[in-house]
């Protein structure tokens, strides 16, 4: 039993996030409120919260909880550079607010997949509590920026 929780953290710590960008893909291809132009926009978010996590990493390098507690991580998990922010939970955060800001049905989906995404993080021992708040918190600020800039006039929603 332990071993299915542990295989169920680090596969939620690690790859749920393209569960979020597969849903992208299928309101890509098969979305009737959300068009393309608005994938888009989503894209360029999860990009854009992505390099500002990652700049900040650059500036002000962190230590990850299992390199201070000396415990193990999975064997799916392999976290390198900085623990803060959580460039995970960056990119959930723009995707989800960006989703929440075009149709709010569809972006409390996604809000909830990257909270759980943050909270698999921080159970899977590569982050504290304050690099998923970082995350959040870059991810909504650049889903706002780029959706109050009319990011290539892309932004309608229905």
């Amino acid at each position: 039993m332990i071993y299915m929780e542990s295989a169920v953290l680090e596969f939620s710590a690690t790859f749920l996030i393209w569960l979020l960008y597969g849903g992208l893909f299928v309101l890509w291809f098969f979305g009737k409120k959300i068009n393309r132009e608005q994938v888009i926009y989503a894209l360029v978010a999860g990009f854009l919260a992505w390099s500002v996590a990652q700049a900040i990493k650059m500036l002000f390098p962190t230590l990850r909880p299992f390199m201070v507690n000396n415990e193990p991580v999975g064997v799916l998990i392999t976290p390198l550079g900085s623990a803060f922010p959580s460039a995970h939970t960056a990119m959930a955060f723009s995707l989800a607010v960006t989703m929440f800001l075009l149709d709010g049905k569809i972006g409390w989906i996604y809000l909830s997949v990257a909270a759980f995404i943050g909270i698999a993080r921080i159970l899977a021992n590569v982050h504290y509590p304050i690099d998923i708040v970082g995350g959040a918190l870059i991810g909504t600020l650049v889903a706002i920026v780029v959706g109050k800039t009319k990011f290539f006039g892309l932004i309608r929603k229905r």
